[in-house]
């Protein structure tokens, strides 16, 4: 009722009505009924305990970004609320290793005629206070609580894993924002060379030294340079989306509408030197994927120990206190008094189910050791593979800036040429087109050099540099 006024209250306040005295609800008109309100304040109720999206930041530079994701990215929270799930497993499966204590009571009315207490009675209740303690389970509870122990500690590598792969995608989405930015900054260099070169070759045919057929070249030319420049304006809003996915990122619709925050940084290409060798070393050392599995390994041993025990006897010991009634309503009669006992149950033939669980155990146990192997081979290929990228575009970001710095320089002459007369407008035109070509593939190399290195930290195991361990 309270939950139901406290969504009247905007409601009557609007309307200037008199307060609702508690456990009182007329119906007035222009009141919505109690029947259609009470189902709508339930289910906005877990709507208005929904805890606040995160701030959106103003300005985002590459560790911002880290920071964010580590907090925010869905896969990652998954990965946690994952390791409370299994701490959830280990406390229920360690409730048998301490004592336990229950209550129980029942209450009875039945003919006088079949009554279970002498003399007859047509009632009986009686109250059971009992605890139990597992002394012997065949190993099972041990087992048990080992195996879930393990999982949960492969649950926490398989959380730092998540990280890494998910700090990685974060990275390359941040690097692509600023490839895309850089993109549009070469497009409108361009475009901004073209539209001089039009300027000059206008004047030129308006002085009668050039024919129009270089300004309508020219033009065309102008024209042409603005597609990729549309290109590169929407590429960079898409990049954007694709991180702000990747960072957990959720705003309002408002938001959304309006400009998100500034993405700071360059592309820099800062040289670093790898050894392969290491790099299978550090691999095999580090991967939390290869030590998950190695704990899932443990604890499917573990586990068939608790398959075994279904063929072992239990022993458990119980204790407590017991109050019977009697057969009048008089109290006076009631019975109460301590118990304490052994008790044994051993499944000497159980249909063979036991064996049929030791059977699923070593088969689980089997193939958690076959993807052990097959994640060994796949982290030798995925290093492999990454250093090979690695060199690639170490290679290529040494080429790229030379062919720039050519590029440039040509440029220059083909405009001091073609202003003294001795080369044609294709001639300078073909200059710029190489300049952006080369521009577009050093930012290109920047950028897939910085994956590269990312792409080697994380095939090696280590964590993102931005995060301390």
């Amino acid at each position: 009722m309270k939950l139901v006024r406290h969504f009247l209250s905007p409601l009557r306040r609007s309307q200037a009505l008199p307060k609702i005295p508690a456990g009182r609800l007329p119906r007035r008109k222009g009141l919505v009924p109690l029947r259609v309100l009470l189902p709508l304040a339930l289910a906005l109720a877990p709507l208005r305990a929904q805890p606040a999206a995160p701030a959106l930041p103003a300005t985002i530079d590459l560790r911002a970004a880290v920071a964010f994701a580590l907090e925010n990215n869905f896969d990652v929270r998954q990965a946690r609320e994952r390791i409370k799930q299994q701490e959830g497993v280990i406390v229920e499966v360690s409730a048998r290793e301490i004592p336990n204590v229950a209550a129980s009571g029942s209450f009875q009315l039945n003919d006088s005629d079949i009554g279970t207490s002498f003399p007859a009675s047509d009632r009986a209740w009686q109250i059971n206070l009992t605890a139990s303690q597992v002394l012997y389970a065949g190993g099972g509870v041990r087992s048990a609580v080992r195996s879930s122990t393990l999982t949960r500690d492969a649950a926490l590598l398989d959380l730092k894993a998540v990280i890494n792969l998910a700090l990685l995608q974060v990275r390359t989405s941040f690097y692509g924002v600023l490839l895309a930015r850089e993109q549009i900054k070469v497009q409108e260099s361009n475009l901004k060379l073209l539209q001089e070169q039009l300027k000059t070759t206008t004047d030129r045919f308006d002085a009668g030294t050039v024919s129009s057929f270089e300004k309508l070249r020219a033009e065309v030319a102008v024209a042409n340079a603005k597609v990729p420049l549309i290109t590169a304006n929407n590429n960079y809003r898409l990049a954007i989306e694709s991180l702000r996915q990747g960072l957990g990122l959720i705003q309002g619709q408002a938001e959304t509408l309006r400009s998100g925050p500034e993405f700071v940084g360059t592309l820099d290409y800062t040289p670093s030197i790898f050894d392969l060798a290491a790099l299978f070393s550090a691999a095999r050392a580090n991967r939390p994927e290869l030590e998950r599995l190695a704990k899932l390994e443990e604890a499917g041993e573990a586990s068939i120990t608790t398959a075994r025990s279904g063929a072992r006897p239990t022993v458990s010991a119980f204790g407590g206190w017991a109050l019977r009634k009697g057969a009048t309503d008089d109290f006076g009669d009631s019975n109460n008094g301590w118990l304490l006992g052994v008790q044994s149950q051993w499944n000497i033939f159980d249909g063979r189910a036991t064996a049929g669980r030791v059977t699923q155990a070593r088969s689980r146990l089997e193939q958690t050791r076959l993807s052990h192997t097959e994640a060994q081979l796949a982290v030798e290929v995925e290093v492999r593979t990454a250093y090979s990228r690695w060199q690639e575009a170490t290679e290529l970001a040494g080429a790229s800036q030379r062919v720039v710095e050519q590029a440039t320089e040509a440029v220059r002459l083909a405009n001091a040429r073609y202003g003294a007369g001795t080369s044609t407008q294709l001639d300078v035109l073909q200059a710029q087109v190489d300049l952006t070509t080369a521009r577009s593939n050093q930012i290109q190399a920047y950028y897939a050099y910085n994956v590269a290195v990312a792409s080697l930290r994380r095939a090696t195991g280590q964590a993102d540099e931005f995060v301390s361990r």
